[in-house]
């Protein structure tokens, strides 16, 4: 074997990720609470950088109908020389004015669900009841110990064991005391299990010895598997007792504790995209609150352009206005991709937004890249997390896209749009005879939508729709 020493050359391609292309390809993914709390932090460690909060500047930028596509060619790594152009690289940045957004101030509207009320929680309900109740100092002590051990849902997490300890009291004095708040409201309140919890309100309403409260002892599981027949040739009971014991059940309350849920528990959605119709089009509109604009700050544009600068001064300037104009690029270009990403979405599923559901069509990221001319990953990240308000309602972004089935003229119908029509042909289903699967699936090719009884079968899963055979009402 010769061992010896070549030089070649190789031609390759390869993705190099830098810094800056990071932080874009995490600005473009950020949903709206995000990117503001990304804005802030930055706001906060970067003083050139500022937030444009000017009336003027709001309203004529909601005033401005999205006609055209910003684009950003100014070369950041010009930055890299010795010798900066600051006052080209801050005037540019000036002057380019982001594509249409919508702004909203919420200072300027008297909103009512700003106003909380003070609420009444399910502790709170509860302690007010214990107060009303005789009972000894430390009885009273220990039932308020077992009220702050209550969950949300009201049931209660701690063991008998736990207070035995604490307390130092006999286990069987800690299960009596369980019991007797148990009799307060909501009813089913301290229970252990949902057994237990339905055991509770059936004993209070006086079933405590008929048929509904054989069912929860012994047959809960299959009670909500709706084995009737089974359950009913166990008891030697009638499948109809069955069925009406089953009906009366379902009334019961699962979670007590849940009608005191707190409104602060209550999450908004804050658009990222507005589409709005006018003239026969549709106009998107970026908000500008999801998406914040930003500038640098008047002072430092001041000291650039009038301060002569050290060595220090021309170092620090260097970086923090190099990193603020690029977290002003990469806020312009999400806003940028987020428009042009809904902009080819509605052109695409035009006929939903004229029509409603039933013509909303098969979409993939593909479509709407090839569109647009972007990776599909760029797509991805655009949509994910954001949401649309359009006169239609208000829709996660990726909602349109949508798997889907071929239809009768050969364009594909969207699987929403499928499971659209199962619903209304389950509802108008006698109840004595349910649509089978295969039943749904003639259905619909009968109608035009070729579609296989496996995938009506998943759909109908997706919806939450129950088999044919636990369906059945006898």
């Amino acid at each position: 074997m010769k061992m010896n020493f070549n030089l070649n050359l190789i031609q390759t391609q390869k993705l190099v990720m830098t810094p800056e292309l990071k932080q874009a390809i995490e600005i473009l993914q950020y949903n709206a609470m995000e990117l503001n709390e990304f804005v802030n932090e930055e706001l906060l460690n970067n003083p050139i950088l500022e937030r444009i909060q000017s009336d003027a500047e709001e309203k004529a930028s909601s005033e401005k109908e999205v006609e055209s596509e910003s684009e950003f060619e100014y070369d950041l790594d010009k930055g890299d020389s010795k010798e900066i152009d600051w006052e080209d690289m801050v005037n540019y940045f000036e002057d380019a004015r982001p594509m249409g957004t919508l702004s909203y101030n919420p200072d300027n509207e008297v909103n009512y669900d700003n106003f909380v009320a003070d609420e009444e929680s399910l502790r709170d309900y509860l302690l007010t009841q214990l107060k009303l109740m005789n009972l000894s100092d430390l009885d009273m002590e220990v039932c308020a110990y077992i009220i702050e051990n209550v969950d949300d849902n009201g049931y209660l997490k701690m063991t008998n064991d736990e207070a035995v300890v604490l307390f130092d009291i006999p286990d069987d004095k800690v299960e009596n005391l369980i019991v007797m708040l148990q009799t307060l409201d909501p009813p089913g309140v301290f229970a252990r299990s949902i057994e237990e919890c339905l055991l509770i309100q059936l004993e209070q309403q006086g079933y405590d010895d008929g048929l509904e409260t054989t069912l929860v002892k012994e047959h809960l599981n299959a009670l909500g598997e709706k084995r009737f027949a089974q359950i009913a040739k166990i008891l030697g009971e009638t499948i109809e007792n069955i069925q009406e014991a089953y009906d009366y059940i379902k009334t019961l309350e699962p979670k007590p504790g849940r009608s005191f849920s707190s409104l602060r528990d209550v999450r908004y959605i804050v658009p990222d995209v507005y589409v709005e119709k006018s003239k026969g089009d549709y106009i998107v509109m970026v908000n500008e609150v999801a998406t914040p604009r930003l500038q640098i700050n008047a002072f430092y544009k001041k000291m650039l352009s009038q301060m002569t600068r050290d060595t220090m001064t021309t170092e620090y300037l260097s970086k923090n206005l190099q990193a603020a104009l690029r977290i002003i690029k990469s806020i312009e270009q999400r806003r940028n991709t987020i428009y042009r990403v809904c902009k080819a979405i509605i052109d695409y599923q035009y006929e939903f937004f004229e029509k409603g559901l039933l013509y909303l069509k098969p979409l993939n990221l593909k479509d709407i890249a090839d569109e647009i001319e972007v990776h599909e990953s760029t797509v991805s990240r655009a949509v994910n997390g954001k949401y649309i308000q359009c006169p239609n309602g208000l829709f996660e972004i990726k909602y349109f896209f949508q798997s889907g089935v071929k239809g009768a003229s050969g364009e594909g119908v969207s699987s929403e749009s499928v499971k659209s029509v199962m619903k209304e042909m389950i509802d108008r289903e006698d109840p004595k005879k349910p649509l089978s699967d295969q039943a749904l699936a003639d259905a619909l090719i009968a109608t035009g939508i070729h579609i296989s009884r496996r995938t009506v079968a998943k759909y109908r899963d997706e919806m939450d729709v129950l088999p044919s055979s636990k369906r059945k009402r006898f």
